[in-house]
C-alpha cells in the first residue's frame, strides 16, 4: 500500500530513478550486508561497498570465493574482486563484475567517516529497537497511576 502521496510507486519512474541515479545516490544503492560476526559486532545490517574491503561471495558461479574490492564500479552497478577474473578469447584477463547485493562483507576497511558511519546508524537501530515496546514494568506502573487518582477503568466508561 502506498503511504507518501510524495513517492511514486510507478513501475516506469522508479526504474528511470533506479537507472539514471547519479553517483552519490548509486553509493547507497550499491551498499552489501555485514556477515554476522560483524553484524553483531556493530549492530548494523549493510554498509554501502568501498575499495579495499574484504568480501565473499555468497551467490552465483563464484560462490563461496573471497577477495579484497579492487574497484567498485558504479557506472556499471558492479564490483571488481581480486581474485575473480576470466580469460578472453584473445587470452588477456579481466575481472568479472559482482552485484553487491550477492556478496557478504566479511572485513571492513575502517577511517574516521567510516566508523561515524556505523555509530550513526547502531544508534538509530537501538532507538527503533526502544520505540513503541512497553514492558510490564511500564504497564503496572500506568495502570498503578490510573487506580491512584482514584479511578478504576470501570468508572471512566
Amino acid at each position: 500500500m502506498k503511504r507518501n502521496p510524495r513517492v511514486t510507486s510507478s513501475r516506469r519512474k522508479c526504474r528511470k530513478a533506479h537507472f539514471t541515479a547519479p553517483s552519490s545516490v548509486r553509493r547507497v544503492l550499491m551498499s552489501a550486508a555485514l556477515s554476522s560476526e560483524l553484524r553483531h559486532k556493530y549492530n548494523v545490517r549493510s554498509v554501502p561497498i568501498r575499495k579495499d574491503d574484504e568480501v565473499q561471495v555468497v551467490r552465483g558461479t563464484y560462490k563461496g570465493r573471497e577477495g579484497k574490492v579492487v574497484q567498485v564500479y558504479r557506472r556499471r552497478w558492479v564490483i571488481h574482486v581480486e581474485r575473480i577474473t576470466r580469460e578472453k578469447v584473445n587470452g588477456s584477463t579481466v575481472n568479472v563484475g559482482i552485484h553487491p547485493s550477492k556478496v557478504v562483507v566479511t572485513k571492513l576497511k575502517l577511517d574516521k567517516d567510516r566508523k561515524a558511519l556505523l555509530d550513526r546508524k547502531a544508534r538509530a537501530r537501538a532507538a527503533d529497537k526502544a520505540k513503541g515496546k512497553f514492558t510490564a514494568d511500564d504497564v503496572a506502573a500506568a495502570a498503578g497511576g490510573a487506580t491512584a487518582t482514584g479511578a478504576s477503568l470501570q468508572e471512566i466508561d
